[in-house]
């Protein structure tokens, strides 16, 4: 079997397990891949672990005393870089570990202030969120702003009772077509996760949504600087793409499950009702169909 028949294998296996388990699974399916200590099998993990949505964790950070989501793009091996003090945590002297440049180091500050100011309106005073950015472009020295970079945003917040949760991550790319028009493009994963009791017979309902966007966008600077058409551009576009899942969730999944209670396995109204209503449907389908 080729790696990439083992990859689709895997992505297949993932698919049809629990999703509330997601984590294990995935954690029990790299163990197995890098039973033989291949490369192959190191290589076939860690893109699984890259693409593969898991609920987001939580850190302290050891300066700020603030929380922060961790998740793979902010990760170093078993460190995770805090969005506040810009360490890894726990701390490390090693030289090696990816962190952004100065230029879009103060745009990431500035983007967790906003999205902060943002998780606070949409999540109800509650939750968490964090922002990370890094660099595209191949020369080191080159100015992100201008020469386009990438990030994720991230949102995680989870019910009192803990009966719900809901993650969500936003990973997007900025490619700059010109001095006033860059290209966004948002792949957006929403991770939910309900429960009616946390006793075992429970309903729960479980499983993660892929959207992806794309817009071009103008920069305009008037009043401000690139740093903040950026941040204008890419929060509309975030709003913009949990609204769709948000609804997509509430009316194709919420409504057609209340919909299969409520008709096909078990009605609210006695039966003459609903024989009434079914046949005051037949005869204005009959009418249309008449008129046709």
């Amino acid at each position: 079997m080729s790696l990439e028949d083992k990859y689709d294998a895997a992505l297949d296996l993932l698919r049809r397990l629990d999703p509330r388990h997601v984590e294990k699974n995935l954690n029990s399916i790299c163990t197995l891949l890098q039973h033989d200590n291949s490369e192959e099998g190191a290589e076939l993990a860690q893109d699984l672990l890259s693409s593969v949505d898991t609920p987001l964790k939580l850190a302290k950070c050891k300066e700020s005393g603030k929380n922060f989501l961790c998740c793979d793009y902010n990760r170093d091996g078993d460190l995770y870089r805090s969005p506040f003090s810009n360490k890894y945590n726990p701390p490390t002297e090693d030289d090696e570990s990816p962190y952004p440049s100065s230029v879009l180091r103060e745009l990431e500050i500035k983007a967790n202030e906003s999205f902060d100011v943002y998780r606070d309106l949409y999540y109800e005073n509650g939750g968490y969120s964090s922002v990370y950015l890094w660099d595209t472009a191949e020369d080191e020295s080159a100015d992100s702003l201008k020469e386009g970079f990438a990030g994720v945003v991230l949102f995680k917040k989870e019910a009192e009772d803990g009966l719900a949760k809901w993650d969500s991550i936003h990973v997007f790319e900025i490619i700059p077509e010109g001095a006033n028009l860059a290209t966004y493009k948002i792949t957006s994963s929403v991770i939910l996760d309900l429960l009616t009791s946390k006793a075992d017979n429970g309903l729960s309902l479980a499983g993660t949504m892929t959207r992806q966007l794309e817009s071009s966008q103008s920069l305009s600077t008037e009043g401000g600087s690139l740093e903040w058409a950026h941040l204008v551009n890419l929060g509309q576009l975030i709003e913009k793409s949990e609204y769709n899942i948000r609804n997509l969730l509430q009316e194709v999944y919420f409504d057609k499950l209340k919909n299969i209670l409520l008709k096909d396995l078990r009605s609210l109204g006695n039966i003459s009702e609903k024989e009434l209503e079914n046949q005051k449907q037949s005869e204005v389908v009959k009418g249309l169909q008449g008129r046709s």
